[in-house]
C-alpha cells in the first residue's frame, strides 16, 4: 500500500511539473504577437527597379508559412499579401512569376497554409470586381499550384481548367474567331470586320455594368470621331440565349456598332473566351492581335489616346 501510494504521489507530482512547465509556454504561445516583418533591402542596391526586384524576391523570407494561426490574422496576412500584389507592379514579369512559384514553394509547409494563400491570390488576382485582378499574375499562381506536391490531382483539376482558359486570347496573340449574327440574319465572322482598331464588347441587355460600358463608349468624342474616319470599330456580341431580351434591346445600341448575338452560344459553351464576367472588353488591331483583354473602359481609351491613334 505505501509503495502504491507513493508512485501514485510521485506520478502526480511528474504530471503537476509537466503541467506547470506547458502551461506558461502556452500562455506565451498564445499571447506572441504576430506581425509581418518586412526585410530590408541592401543599401548598396540603389536602383529603384532594382530594388523593386528584391523587395519582390525576398519579400517572405521572415514569414513563418508553418505558423498557421496567421491563416486567422487577415489584418497582418491578408495585408501582406495584398501589399506584396502592389509592389510586384514595379517588377519584372519573369521576376513576379518566380517569386510567386518561391512563395508558394514555401507555403506548402502546411496544406491549410497553401490553401489559405491560393485562396487569397484568387480573391486578389482573378475575381473579376477585384480592382487588383491581374490575369497574368494569376497564371503564375495557377502554374505554381498545378507543381505543388501538396495538392493530389482531383485538386488539381479545377486549377487546371481556370489555367486552360486564361491562356486563351492573351495579349500579343492572335484573338480566337467566331461567327455572329446580326438582327436580320446575316452572319458574319469576327475577322471579317476590317479596320485598323476593334472594340470586341461581350454584353448583357439587362447587365447594368453592360449599359454603363455602352453609355460611356456612345459618350466618348474620341472613339465616335474615331468611328466616323474609319479608324476603329465596335463589335458587340450578346453571347447567351435569350433573344427576345436582346431583341428588345436594339434600339438601345448606337446605329454605327456592329450589334450581333451568338446564335450557336458556342462563345460561351466551348469557353472560345474567358466570360467569367460580363461586360468584358477586348481591343485588336487590324490582324485581330489581341493588345487589351477583359479590360476597363478607360483603360481602352488612354490606350487608344497614348499609345495608338492620335485625336484628329
Amino acid at each position: 500500500m505505501i509503495v502504491r501510494l507513493f508512485i501514485l504521489l510521485t506520478f502526480s507530482l511528474m504530471f503537476n511539473a509537466c503541467s506547470g512547465q506547458q502551461k506558461p509556454q502556452k500562455t506565451q504561445e498564445s499571447a506572441k504577437e504576430r506581425t509581418f516583418e518586412m526585410v530590408a533591402v541592401p543599401s548598396v542596391i540603389t536602383e529603384p527597379d532594382k530594388r523593386a526586384e528584391y523587395l519582390v524576391m525576398h519579400y517572405w523570407d521572415k514569414f513563418d508559412f508553418t505558423d498557421t494561426a496567421y491563416i486567422h490574422l487577415p489584418e497582418v496576412t491578408e495585408q501582406a499579401l495584398a501589399n506584396y500584389i502592389d509592389i510586384m507592379r514595379y517588377a519584372s514579369p519573369e521576376v513576379a512569376a518566380s517569386s510567386i512559384k518561391n512563395m508558394l514553394n514555401k507555403a506548402q509547409a502546411d496544406s491549410s497554409m497553401f490553401a489559405y494563400f491560393t485562396g487569397m491570390y484568387e480573391k486578389y488576382l482573378y475575381e473579376p470586381n477585384s480592382p487588383m485582378r491581374n490575369e497574368t499574375l494569376y497564371i503564375s499562381v495557377l502554374q505554381a499550384t498545378l507543381d505543388a506536391g501538396v495538392l493530389d490531382e482531383v485538386s488539381k483539376i479545377r486549377p487546371a481548367s481556370l489555367l486552360e482558359l486564361a491562356l486563351k486570347n492573351r495579349p500579343g496573340e492572335l484573338a480566337s474567331d467566331f461567327t455572329y449574327t446580326l438582327a436580320n440574319g446575316r452572319k458574319g465572322t469576327l475577322y471579317g470586320v476590317k479596320a485598323p482598331y476593334l472594340i470586341l464588347f461581350f454584353y448583357n441587355p439587362d447587365c447594368p455594368a453592360c449599359k454603363e460600358i455602352t453609355d460611356r463608349l456612345a459618350a466618348s468624342e474620341f472613339i465616335n470621331g474615331k468611328i466616323k474616319n474609319k479608324e476603329l470599330k465596335i463589335l458587340a456580341v450578346y453571347p447567351d440565349e435569350d433573344l427576345t431580351a436582346w431583341k428588345n434591346h436594339i434600339s438601345y445600341m448606337p446605329a454605327s456598332w456592329i450589334n450581333s448575338y451568338d446564335e450557336t452560344i458556342s462563345l460561351r459553351n466551348d469557353e472560345v473566351y474567358d466570360l467569367k464576367a460580363i461586360p468584358t472588353l477586348y481591343l485588336l488591331d487590324k490582324d485581330k492581335k489581341v493588345l487589351l483583354k477583359d479590360v476597363t473602359f478607360n483603360q481602352v481609351e488612354d490606350y487608344l489616346k497614348n499609345q495608338i491613334l492620335q485625336p484628329s
